[in-house]
């Protein structure tokens, strides 16, 4: 008698495909959506895009009480998401002005990065913003010092000076230095105005930027 051979089927199993991941901060971005589609913000207001500098000024408007402020920062952008949304940034608002802080993290991110390389990529994205709004004033505020990030201070005050000379050739665009307030009477970030991780400021920091800012908002 013979022994009972069993023959396995071998199948084969196509790979599945992977679904492509979401674009960077596109929760982010949809929560500004969700929060239109609850009460549609009021048209001819100033508007704060940019990263984390921004997203955490969340009493802004307290800081400003005579200004319409509407902030639509996001946390760790760089400008490369400033350009992929500019349409859900700036479509729908219709602002008084644009208010913009970014570029820091595009230093940080990335040490191949020159600051000339952050500058084009800001032209880039200004470019974007004056096809779709060509007389709106624009306002950058320069990147800050900080601890944390003082290394890179050489980078950061380059690209200052280069968006600074930028913005005084172009209509309706201005610059505003919020460096030099933050420094001690040393010419060093002062301790005293950020948060434990020394990279974001507290209210005291934010209370530094109120009298330089001021009369540069619209």
């Amino acid at each position: 008698m013979y022994p009972t051979v069993f023959l396995l089927q071998q199948t084969q199993t196509t790979p599945t495909k992977e679904a492509p991941k979401a674009p960077p901060f596109q929760k982010e971005i949809q929560s500004f959506k969700d929060a239109d589609k609850k009460q549609m913000p009021a048209k001819n207001q100033i508007l704060l895009i940019g990263s984390s500098t921004f997203t955490n000024w969340k009493d802004v408007n307290d800081y400003f009480p005579n200004k319409q402020i509407l902030n639509r920062a996001f946390g760790g952008s760089s400008l490369p998401d400033l350009i992929r949304y500019a349409d859900d940034l700036l479509d729908p608002y219709q602002p008084r002005q644009v208010v913009i802080y970014c570029g820091e993290n595009d230093i940080a991110g990335d040490s191949k990065l020159s600051a000339n390389d952050v500058y084009n990529r800001f032209v880039k994205f200004y470019r974007i913003l004056r096809k779709k709004l060509p007389t709106t004033p624009v306002l950058y505020v320069s990147a800050k010092p900080s601890w944390s990030r003082w290394h890179l201070r050489a980078k950061f005050l380059s690209l200052n000076n280069w968006i600074r000379e930028f913005a005084s050739k172009e209509p309706n665009t201005d610059y505003v230095d919020t460096w030099s307030v933050m420094l001690t009477p040393q010419g060093v970030p002062d301790q005293s105005i950020f948060n434990k991780d020394e990279l974001h400021m507290n209210a005291s920091g934010y209370k530094r930027w109120v009298p330089v800012l001021e009369p540069k908002l619209k």
